[in-house]
């Protein structure tokens, strides 16, 4: 009986590993797709939204607002911040290499740190306080203001990508509010809301008039939009939601930082992004400070 547990427990931290993995993959994708982040992020949340809706029905668990218990209005505001935590990741992709957006993007874990005594009534250990300061470290390091020669274009994507880690913040305080729904279906409400929610922002920047809109969607690019709405949104959603529900939270917290990692590893070695002794330096305290801080 051991034996089978331990077996299903490796299987689920498999699925969870390949889906952390596969996210670190996307700012690859995303130098590939060139639409408006705000137009990415609503094609990705329609689409990805409608896969896991087919799953539900599939499944023989339709998409009901009854399961919600009336808490769906909580998931929509959190679906909507979840939007625009997309936009200024994608953004952070344009202005920044790869690795230094990622690991402005894992800053969310020492913001929730940070704010927890506020939100959730938990006391700032002396371990949390020097971990946060050494990610903080690693952020000025990695961010290479230090340094000599760094462009406004670099400074405009770490900006980007600490916002965006605010967001991501927010929206896992916001969804910590409901817990006793479905994460599937909680996911598509989600991640529709995250749709919806850009559209004015698009209205406004006047992303549906732009001349050279219809000539971006080439073979390429609808290739493109196709992996990162069906295979990193919708299919990689569902294994990631199907197997963190399995794992302990110290496997979680620890194996999430896969995404970070690939993403600095494909950065390096595939766009030959050089982040450098000090940018090396930096990344070692972030995501040791946010491992450390969640053991």
């Amino acid at each position: 009986m051991t034996d089978i547990k331990e077996k299903d427990s490796n299987r689920y931290l498999i699925r969870f590993i390949f889906a952390m993995a596969v996210f670190g993959t996307i700012g690859i994708f995303r130098r590939f797709i060139p639409l408006d982040s705000g137009l990415l992020a609503m094609i990705r949340g329609f689409i990805g939204c409608a896969f896991i809706l087919v799953f539900l029905a599939v499944r023989g668990t339709p998409f009901s607002f009854v399961h919600f218990h009336g808490k769906w209005w909580i998931l929509v505001i959190s679906g909507a911040i979840m939007g625009f935590n997309w936009i200024t990741l994608f953004e952070a992709y344009n202005y920044t290499s790869i690795a230094t957006a990622s690991l402005c993007y894992y800053m969310a874990p020492v913001f929730l740190i940070i704010v927890s005594p506020i939100l959730f009534k938990e006391r700032i250990t002396l371990k949390k306080a020097v971990c946060v300061i050494a990610a903080f470290a690693g952020m000025i390091l990695v961010s290479g203001i230090l340094g000599e020669g760094v462009g406004m274009n670099d400074l405009r994507g770490v900006i980007f990508g600490l916002v965006s880690a605010v967001l991501y913040a927010a929206v896992i305080s916001i969804s910590k509010l409901v817990s006793d729904v479905d994460p599937y279906e909680k996911t598509a409400l989600q991640l529709f809301s995250a749709a919806v929610a850009v559209i004015p922002y698009l209205l406004i920047k006047g992303v549906f008039t732009e001349p050279s809109l219809a000539s971006a969607f080439t073979p390429l690019t609808i290739l493109m939009l196709a992996v990162v709405c069906l295979f990193h949104t919708g299919f990689t959603y569902l294994l990631y939601f199907g197997a963190v529900d399995k794992l302990k939270l110290q496997q979680v917290a620890i194996f999430s930082y896969v995404d970070p990692v690939v993403s600095i590893i494909l950065s390096q070695f595939i766009l030959h992004e050089d982040m450098g002794v000090t940018g090396i330096i930096g990344a070692v305290l972030i995501l040791g400070a946010a491992i450390v801080s969640e053991l």
